[in-house]
């Protein structure tokens, strides 16, 4: 089977575990041959975005990727939110997909797909959402002209030609169906999954990790991880952990890039608790390694796809209490909607792990796992 992966109107970063490369790489684990037509945002080597010039080549995950630049429309404000692009509807007939996946909904090329789906009728296309209040149309020029007036008229004049419009969260479902009038019979629930690791490489992944750093079997850690802005949290995060008793087999890791907004803080306070490890910004690989070391992986403030790879890490977890995350929330961990909750969380976190209950809620987070967020399973639900 031939399948499209188009991400136009997001990013397709090489070396990492994005939602677009784990269905991509699952795609080619079954034998499927695969494009990625994609933009050329990207990522340098600090995980801040930058853009790479465009080019064809084999990708890292396995398919045929091609780098398109934008459409000039004068500004490059501009042309990077209408996302138009040339020469795709060439490279859909010479491609000849047979499922085209359209990642993320807010893109002038969406249009150019569906005047090829019109075309070719037996092709299935799916339309993936990440779109809710929390990332988009959260101001007045962006919720009533880029978002009111232009994403949403395409989205609408598309709705006829797809199969689904696969929404990653709850909050997506409701965006898509309130905001950009999807009818109902055409949403599903297709959360950003992970890569389930297996007993015996996780096992061996942990142990090795938690030897590098020095941790004994009986140190709980608590584990942070993203580009961190005010959002975030991460120096509610930090205040709340240090409120917990001294104790030395309670350990905190953080792995990531500390914006302006909140440098300064994260800084003074990680000075005042030898508990806590500041490692900097990690790839993908190693991002994954930390997670299976950890016990509870800590996500307060905006959402972030290290949590379902965190629960396919067996981590239990504490999170913020909004209803996207309710479905991983399960037993496994705890919602928190403010300082006072969060500084209970890592408190019944410590006492979880004294009496032996955490690895019970990891066991949770795993069946959970298997459940909703195997990659594996979710690249089939595509080509179904």
């Amino acid at each position: 089977m031939k399948i499209l992966h188009c991400c136009l109107s997001n990013f397709y970063i090489d070396n990492f575990s994005y939602q677009e490369n784990m269905l991509v790489r699952e795609h080619v684990r079954a034998g499927h041959e695969v494009l990625v037509l994609a933009s050329t945002e990207n990522f340098d080597a600090q995980g801040r975005l930058s853009y790479c010039s465009p080019a064809r080549y084999r990708g890292v995950d396995g398919a045929d990727v091609v780098r398109l630049p934008y459409r000039n429309f004068g500004w490059h404000a501009i042309s990077k939110k209408v996302r138009a692009y040339p020469d795709v509807y060439r490279y859909l007939c010479e491609f000849s997909p047979d499922v085209i996946l359209f990642h993320g909904a807010c893109a002038w090329e969406l249009l150019t797909v569906v005047r090829y789906k019109k075309k070719h009728p037996s092709v299935k296309l799916y339309v993936d959402s990440h779109e809710d209040f929390n990332n988009s149309a959260r101001n007045a020029l962006s919720k009533n002209l880029l978002h009111g007036l232009f994403y949403r008229s395409i989205f609408r004049r598309s709705i006829p030609f797809f199969e689904k419009a696969l929404c990653i969260s709850i909050e997506t479902m409701e965006f898509v169906r309130g905001f950009y009038g999807c009818p109902e019979d055409k949403l599903e629930y297709f959360p950003l999954g992970g890569a389930i690791v297996q007993d015996s490489v996780y096992e061996t992944v942990r142990a090795g990790v938690r030897e590098k750093y020095h941790l004994k079997a009986n140190e709980l850690l608590f584990f942070q991880s993203g580009k961190f802005d005010q959002k975030k949290k991460l120096v509610e995060s930090i205040a709340a952990f240090r409120q917990l008793p001294y104790v030395e087999n309670v350990k905190y890791f953080i792995a990531g890039v500390l914006q302006g907004d909140v440098k300064s803080q994260v800084e003074t306070l990680l000075a005042g608790d030898e508990r806590i490890t500041f490692l900097g910004w990690k790839d993908a690989d190693e991002l994954l390694r930390l997670l299976c070391a950890a016990d509870v992986y800590v996500q307060p403030g905006s959402q972030s796809a290290t949590l379902q790879n965190s629960i396919c890490c067996r981590c239990a977890v504490i999170v913020d209490d909004v209803s996207s995350h309710y479905p991983f929330v399960k037993g496994n961990g705890w919602l928190v909607n403010n300082d006072e909750r969060l500084v209970g969380a890592f408190n019944d976190a410590v006492l979880a792990f004294q009496s032996g209950k955490i690895e019970l809620m990891q066991a949770i987070s795993l069946d959970i796992a298997r459940e909703l967020l195997d990659y594996e399973k979710m690249a089939r639900r595509i080509t179904s």
